[in-house]
Protein backbone atom coordinates (compact mmCIF):
# COMPACT_ATOMS: atom_id res chain seq x y z
CA UNK A 1 0.00 0.00 0.00
CA UNK A 2 1.31 3.45 -0.94
CA UNK A 3 1.43 5.74 2.07
CA UNK A 4 0.55 9.41 1.65
CA UNK A 5 2.64 12.44 2.60
CA UNK A 6 0.57 15.20 4.21
CA UNK A 7 2.01 18.72 4.10
CA UNK A 8 0.69 21.53 6.31
CA UNK A 9 2.00 24.99 5.48
CA UNK A 10 -0.72 27.19 3.98
CA UNK A 11 -3.13 27.21 6.92
CA UNK A 12 -2.69 27.06 10.68
CA UNK A 13 -4.40 23.71 10.92
CA UNK A 14 -5.31 21.88 14.10
CA UNK A 15 -4.65 18.14 13.95
CA UNK A 16 -7.07 15.88 15.76
CA UNK A 17 -8.52 12.37 15.47
CA UNK A 18 -12.04 11.20 14.77
CA UNK A 19 -12.89 7.58 14.02
CA UNK A 20 -9.19 6.80 13.47
CA UNK A 21 -8.95 9.48 10.80
CA UNK A 22 -6.68 12.51 10.93
CA UNK A 23 -8.85 15.61 10.91
CA UNK A 24 -7.38 18.94 9.79
CA UNK A 25 -9.38 21.94 11.01
CA UNK A 26 -9.10 25.66 10.52
CA UNK A 27 -11.22 27.03 13.33
CA UNK A 28 -14.60 25.32 13.06
CA UNK A 29 -14.04 24.39 9.42
CA UNK A 30 -12.97 20.83 8.63
CA UNK A 31 -10.50 21.12 5.75
CA UNK A 32 -9.95 17.40 5.19
CA UNK A 33 -9.93 13.98 6.83
CA UNK A 34 -7.48 11.19 6.04
CA UNK A 35 -7.37 7.63 7.41
CA UNK A 36 -4.29 7.40 9.65
CA UNK A 37 -3.45 3.99 8.21
CA UNK A 38 -2.93 5.65 4.82
CA UNK A 39 -0.41 8.22 6.10
CA UNK A 40 3.35 7.74 5.97
CA UNK A 41 4.69 11.23 6.72
CA UNK A 42 3.15 14.46 8.02
CA UNK A 43 5.26 17.56 7.24
CA UNK A 44 4.22 20.51 9.41
CA UNK A 45 5.56 23.85 8.17
CA UNK A 46 3.21 26.40 9.74
CA UNK A 47 4.19 28.21 12.98
CA UNK A 48 0.61 28.22 14.32
CA UNK A 49 -0.24 24.57 13.68
CA UNK A 50 -1.53 22.75 16.76
CA UNK A 51 -1.97 19.10 17.71
CA UNK A 52 -4.07 16.98 19.98
CA UNK A 53 -2.32 14.28 21.97
CA UNK A 54 -4.62 11.74 20.32
CA UNK A 55 -3.46 12.84 16.85
CA UNK A 56 0.19 12.25 17.64
CA UNK A 57 -0.39 8.88 19.32
CA UNK A 58 -2.70 7.61 16.57
CA UNK A 59 -0.24 8.62 13.85
CA UNK A 60 2.58 6.89 15.72
CA UNK A 61 0.42 3.79 16.20
CA UNK A 62 0.03 3.65 12.41
CA UNK A 63 3.79 3.98 11.81
CA UNK A 64 3.55 7.54 10.52
CA UNK A 65 6.32 10.08 11.09
CA UNK A 66 5.56 13.69 12.02
CA UNK A 67 8.21 16.14 10.77
CA UNK A 68 8.36 19.63 12.29
CA UNK A 69 9.85 22.40 10.14
CA UNK A 70 11.47 25.62 11.39
CA UNK A 71 11.48 29.19 10.12
CA UNK A 72 13.70 28.28 7.19
CA UNK A 73 11.14 25.62 6.13
CA UNK A 74 13.64 22.83 6.83
CA UNK A 75 12.91 20.03 9.32
CA UNK A 76 14.13 20.60 12.87
CA UNK A 77 12.58 17.55 14.56
CA UNK A 78 10.88 14.23 13.84
CA UNK A 79 8.39 12.29 15.95
CA UNK A 80 8.89 8.60 15.22
CA UNK A 81 6.99 5.54 16.41
CA UNK A 82 8.78 3.10 18.66
CA UNK A 83 9.88 -0.03 16.83
CA UNK A 84 6.90 -2.34 16.47
CA UNK A 85 8.08 -5.35 14.51
CA UNK A 86 7.34 -9.01 15.12
CA UNK A 87 11.06 -9.87 14.95
CA UNK A 88 12.38 -6.72 16.60
CA UNK A 89 14.58 -8.49 19.18
CA UNK A 90 16.26 -10.65 16.55
CA UNK A 91 16.68 -7.76 14.13
CA UNK A 92 18.26 -5.54 16.80
CA UNK A 93 20.54 -8.35 17.91
CA UNK A 94 21.74 -8.84 14.33
CA UNK A 95 22.23 -5.10 13.84
CA UNK A 96 24.17 -4.61 17.07
CA UNK A 97 26.36 -7.67 16.53
CA UNK A 98 27.18 -6.90 12.88
CA UNK A 99 30.94 -7.25 12.40
CA UNK A 100 33.22 -4.46 11.19
CA UNK A 101 33.97 -6.34 7.93
CA UNK A 102 30.22 -6.54 7.30
CA UNK A 103 29.75 -2.83 7.96
CA UNK A 104 32.71 -1.94 5.75
CA UNK A 105 31.35 -4.12 2.94
CA UNK A 106 27.94 -2.44 3.23
CA UNK A 107 29.50 1.03 3.20
CA UNK A 108 31.47 0.11 0.09
CA UNK A 109 28.24 -0.88 -1.65
CA UNK A 110 26.46 2.28 -0.51
CA UNK A 111 29.26 4.56 -1.72
CA UNK A 112 29.61 2.73 -5.04
CA UNK A 113 25.87 3.03 -5.65
CA UNK A 114 25.91 6.73 -4.77
CA UNK A 115 28.81 7.55 -7.10
CA UNK A 116 27.24 5.58 -9.96
CA UNK A 117 23.93 7.42 -9.46
CA UNK A 118 25.80 10.74 -9.46
CA UNK A 119 27.49 9.78 -12.73
CA UNK A 120 24.05 9.17 -14.23
CA UNK A 121 23.18 12.82 -13.49
CA UNK A 122 26.08 14.18 -15.57
CA UNK A 123 26.35 14.69 -19.30
CA UNK A 124 26.52 11.44 -21.21
CA UNK A 125 29.99 10.95 -22.68
CA UNK A 126 31.56 13.66 -20.53
CA UNK A 127 34.94 13.11 -18.91
CA UNK A 128 33.43 13.75 -15.47
CA UNK A 129 30.78 11.09 -15.98
CA UNK A 130 33.31 8.54 -17.18
CA UNK A 131 35.54 9.32 -14.22
CA UNK A 132 32.71 8.78 -11.72
CA UNK A 133 31.75 5.47 -13.31
CA UNK A 134 35.36 4.35 -12.94
CA UNK A 135 35.45 5.50 -9.34
CA UNK A 136 32.23 3.64 -8.54
CA UNK A 137 33.94 0.45 -9.66
CA UNK A 138 37.06 1.16 -7.61
CA UNK A 139 35.54 1.60 -4.15
CA UNK A 140 37.15 -0.74 -1.65
CA UNK A 141 35.76 -2.12 1.61
CA UNK A 142 35.13 0.78 3.98
CA UNK A 143 36.12 3.28 1.28
CA UNK A 144 39.59 3.93 2.80
CA UNK A 145 40.54 6.32 -0.03
CA UNK A 146 37.39 8.36 0.67
CA UNK A 147 36.30 8.14 -2.95
CA UNK A 148 32.91 9.41 -1.82
CA UNK A 149 34.40 12.84 -1.09
CA UNK A 150 36.57 12.81 -4.21
CA UNK A 151 33.58 11.97 -6.37
CA UNK A 152 31.52 14.73 -4.70
CA UNK A 153 34.04 17.37 -5.79
CA UNK A 154 33.86 16.21 -9.40
CA UNK A 155 30.10 15.82 -9.31
CA UNK A 156 29.19 19.24 -7.92
CA UNK A 157 31.71 20.94 -10.22
CA UNK A 158 29.87 19.48 -13.22
CA UNK A 159 26.30 19.05 -11.94
CA UNK A 160 24.89 22.05 -13.82
CA UNK A 161 26.72 21.36 -17.08
CA UNK A 162 24.14 18.91 -18.41
CA UNK A 163 23.38 19.66 -22.09
CA UNK A 164 19.66 19.87 -21.38
CA UNK A 165 20.26 22.41 -18.62
CA UNK A 166 19.91 26.18 -18.91
CA UNK A 167 22.09 26.72 -15.85
CA UNK A 168 25.57 26.47 -17.33
CA UNK A 169 26.46 30.02 -16.27
CA UNK A 170 25.47 29.27 -12.69
CA UNK A 171 27.93 26.37 -12.38
CA UNK A 172 30.94 28.62 -11.73
CA UNK A 173 29.31 30.34 -8.74
CA UNK A 174 27.34 27.41 -7.27
CA UNK A 175 28.71 25.91 -4.06
CA UNK A 176 26.90 23.09 -2.35
CA UNK A 177 25.30 24.28 0.91
CA UNK A 178 27.07 27.64 0.93
CA UNK A 179 23.73 29.48 0.77
CA UNK A 180 20.46 28.60 2.47
CA UNK A 181 18.23 29.63 -0.41
CA UNK A 182 17.66 28.80 -4.06
CA UNK A 183 19.15 25.53 -5.25
CA UNK A 184 20.61 24.64 -1.87
CA UNK A 185 17.23 25.15 -0.19
CA UNK A 186 15.60 22.81 -2.71
CA UNK A 187 18.30 20.20 -2.16
CA UNK A 188 18.14 20.40 1.62
CA UNK A 189 14.35 20.16 1.74
CA UNK A 190 14.31 17.23 -0.67
CA UNK A 191 16.99 15.40 1.31
CA UNK A 192 15.01 15.97 4.52
CA UNK A 193 11.88 14.46 2.96
CA UNK A 194 13.77 11.36 1.83
CA UNK A 195 15.58 11.11 5.18
CA UNK A 196 12.22 11.01 6.96
CA UNK A 197 10.98 8.32 4.57
CA UNK A 198 14.12 6.25 5.16
CA UNK A 199 13.86 6.64 8.94
CA UNK A 200 10.31 5.35 8.78
CA UNK A 201 11.39 2.38 6.64
CA UNK A 202 14.21 1.55 9.07
CA UNK A 203 11.81 1.42 12.02
CA UNK A 204 9.32 -0.65 10.00
CA UNK A 205 12.11 -3.14 9.26
CA UNK A 206 12.75 -3.62 12.97
CA UNK A 207 16.08 -1.78 12.97
CA UNK A 208 17.38 1.04 15.18
CA UNK A 209 17.95 4.29 13.21
CA UNK A 210 20.60 5.55 15.64
CA UNK A 211 23.00 2.64 14.96
CA UNK A 212 24.77 3.49 11.70
CA UNK A 213 26.94 1.49 9.36
CA UNK A 214 29.37 4.35 8.74
CA UNK A 215 27.93 7.49 10.32
CA UNK A 216 28.58 7.72 14.05
CA UNK A 217 27.58 10.58 16.32
CA UNK A 218 26.31 10.68 19.88
CA UNK A 219 24.10 13.60 18.96
CA UNK A 220 22.56 12.07 15.84
CA UNK A 221 19.62 9.68 16.38
CA UNK A 222 19.41 8.96 12.63
CA UNK A 223 22.90 7.74 11.75
CA UNK A 224 21.55 4.73 9.83
CA UNK A 225 19.18 6.94 7.84
CA UNK A 226 22.14 9.15 6.95
CA UNK A 227 23.95 6.05 5.67
CA UNK A 228 21.09 4.80 3.55
CA UNK A 229 20.19 8.18 2.05
CA UNK A 230 23.51 8.52 0.21
CA UNK A 231 22.59 6.59 -2.98
CA UNK A 232 19.16 8.30 -3.02
CA UNK A 233 20.46 11.87 -2.95
CA UNK A 234 20.99 12.03 -6.75
CA UNK A 235 17.25 11.48 -7.24
CA UNK A 236 16.65 14.67 -5.25
CA UNK A 237 19.38 16.48 -7.21
CA UNK A 238 17.54 15.91 -10.49
CA UNK A 239 14.29 17.34 -9.15
CA UNK A 240 16.00 20.35 -7.57
CA UNK A 241 17.81 21.11 -10.82
CA UNK A 242 14.60 20.89 -12.82
CA UNK A 243 12.84 23.24 -10.41
CA UNK A 244 15.56 25.85 -10.83
CA UNK A 245 15.56 25.42 -14.60
CA UNK A 246 11.81 26.03 -14.64
CA UNK A 247 12.33 29.43 -13.01
CA UNK A 248 11.70 28.58 -9.35
CA UNK A 249 13.98 30.51 -7.01
CA UNK A 250 12.47 30.18 -3.53
CA UNK A 251 10.70 27.73 -1.27
CA UNK A 252 6.94 28.09 -1.63
CA UNK A 253 3.88 25.87 -1.76
CA UNK A 254 4.59 24.80 -5.34
CA UNK A 255 8.26 23.93 -4.87
CA UNK A 256 7.60 22.09 -1.61
CA UNK A 257 4.82 20.09 -3.23
CA UNK A 258 7.16 19.06 -6.03
CA UNK A 259 9.89 18.02 -3.61
CA UNK A 260 7.47 16.11 -1.39
CA UNK A 261 6.36 14.17 -4.42
CA UNK A 262 9.78 12.53 -4.69
CA UNK A 263 8.46 9.79 -2.41
CA UNK A 264 6.07 8.88 -5.24
CA UNK A 265 8.81 8.88 -7.88
CA UNK A 266 8.92 5.68 -9.89
CA UNK A 267 11.89 3.57 -8.94
CA UNK A 268 13.36 0.19 -9.73
CA UNK A 269 14.21 -2.26 -6.98
CA UNK A 270 15.70 -5.45 -8.33
CA UNK A 271 13.16 -6.41 -11.03
CA UNK A 272 10.25 -4.60 -9.38
CA UNK A 273 9.01 -1.12 -10.17
CA UNK A 274 7.12 1.14 -7.82
CA UNK A 275 7.15 4.44 -5.89
CA UNK A 276 10.21 5.37 -3.87
CA UNK A 277 8.30 5.08 -0.57
CA UNK A 278 7.70 1.38 -1.25
CA UNK A 279 11.27 0.83 -2.46
CA UNK A 280 12.61 2.37 0.75
CA UNK A 281 10.85 -0.31 2.78
CA UNK A 282 12.42 -3.01 0.61
CA UNK A 283 15.79 -1.24 0.90
CA UNK A 284 15.66 -1.33 4.70
CA UNK A 285 14.53 -4.96 4.66
CA UNK A 286 17.50 -5.81 2.42
CA UNK A 287 19.80 -4.22 4.99
CA UNK A 288 18.22 -6.27 7.77
CA UNK A 289 18.92 -9.43 5.76
CA UNK A 290 22.54 -8.34 5.35
CA UNK A 291 22.86 -7.88 9.10
CA UNK A 292 21.34 -11.35 9.60
CA UNK A 293 23.80 -12.90 7.15
CA UNK A 294 21.00 -13.94 4.79
CA UNK A 295 22.52 -11.98 1.92
CA UNK A 296 25.80 -10.18 1.27
CA UNK A 297 24.70 -7.65 -1.35
CA UNK A 298 22.62 -4.67 -0.29
CA UNK A 299 19.85 -3.97 -2.80
CA UNK A 300 19.53 -0.24 -3.50
CA UNK A 301 16.60 1.57 -5.22
CA UNK A 302 17.37 3.08 -8.62
CA UNK A 303 15.50 5.59 -10.70
CA UNK A 304 13.30 3.72 -13.17
CA UNK A 305 13.14 6.49 -15.78
CA UNK A 306 15.83 8.58 -17.50
CA UNK A 307 16.95 11.41 -15.25
CA UNK A 308 16.51 13.96 -18.02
Amino acid sequence: MIKHTVEISQTAAHLSIRHRQLVLRNGDEVMTTIPCEDIGIVMVDHPRATYSHAALTELAANDAIVVICGRNHLPVAMLMPLIDHSQVVWRLRDQISASQPTKKRLWKQIVAAKIFAQADNLSEGSAARKRLVQMSQSVRSGDPENLEAQAAKIYWANWLKHPASTLHDLQASFRRDRDADGLNAFLNYGYAVVRAGIARAIVSAGLMPSLGVHHRSRGNPFCLADDLIEPIRPMVDVIARRLYESGSREMNQSTKSTLLNILNQRTKFRSQHGPLMVSLNRYASSLAKCFAGEQKHLDVPETAIPSE
